[in-house]
């Protein structure tokens, strides 16, 4: 009796192997520098003392400072942050399902932070499009030095709870990169800003098109216990404007 043919592939493979046909992976690995505060750096955190109270919470909702305690106050005309350091950031993910948000030393190394917040992607990008503000708030308590370990930075706390624009949206969880992360960012390693659809061939049939959006953002450590990432417009423009705080509290 003849054998039974072999089950078709999985929807979206070929009967050869589909990895011959993926990018090979080659971002490299994370830089390990530390980060030291140098005189101007420890000056720089006196100035910007205010931020660091930013996300913690007034009432039942997030309320962030004063408009007028943005970053221009203390950047160059460029809208960099003096004192800061410059790192990639990218939001992306399926229509439907929760964004991403990656951060890399450049675009073609390995993300060394991966935070998945729970908000629908294509929310995210709408209102970033129709408010042209969006402030991320992260929170998390503070554990005792023996629980945490002293040299511990908010960045290596494994979830948040998270505000967009004082609203409470739930969590944001780290998470180590998935296959489909490292994917995205090996199609996007000559990228350094911009924003699009991926190919159809990444296209989910559930959730939607995979969008991106890629960007400059500066990164600012207040202490071990707070840091803030705001996003950078080219030339300065005044596109929409991403804000990013990390507090333990």
């Amino acid at each position: 009796m003849a054998r039974p043919p072999p089950p078709p592939p999985p929807p979206g493979e070929d009967s050869s192997d589909a990895s011959a046909n993926r990018l090979p992976i080659t971002l490299l690995q994370p830089s390990q520098r530390k980060h030291h505060f140098s005189k101007s750096t420890r000056l720089f955190r006196t100035v910007r003392s205010a931020f660091r109270s930013f996300p913690i919470l007034a009432t039942p909702g997030c309320h962030l400072s004063s408009p007028s305690l943005r970053r221009n106050s203390v950047s160059r005309a460029d809208g960099h942050v003096h004192g800061a350091t410059r790192t990639t950031g990218t939001l992306f993910g399926y229509r439907k399902a929760r964004i991403t948000l990656a951060f890399q030393d450049n675009p073609r190394s390995l993300p060394h932070l991966l935070l998945e917040l729970a908000v629908p992607t294509a929310k995210f990008m709408q209102d970033m499009g129709s408010t042209g503000l969006i402030r991320v708030a992260l929170e998390c308590e503070k554990k005792t030095d023996a629980a945490v370990g002293k040299s511990s930075r908010v960045l290596n706390e494994p979830v948040w709870t998270a505000f967009v624009n004082g609203r409470n949206v739930g969590y944001a969880a780290r998470r180590e990169p998935t296959e489909l992360d490292l994917r995205v960012m090996q199609m996007l390693h000559a990228v350094s800003m911009g924003a699009g659809v991926l190919p159809e061939d990444m296209t989910d049939p559930a959730d939607g098109e995979l969008t991106y959006m890629r960007a400059y953002f500066d990164r600012v450590i207040g202490s071990k216990d707070s840091e803030t990432f705001y996003m950078l417009n080219p030339d300065g423009t005044g596109g929409p404007e991403l804000s990013i705080f990390f507090v333990r509290i």
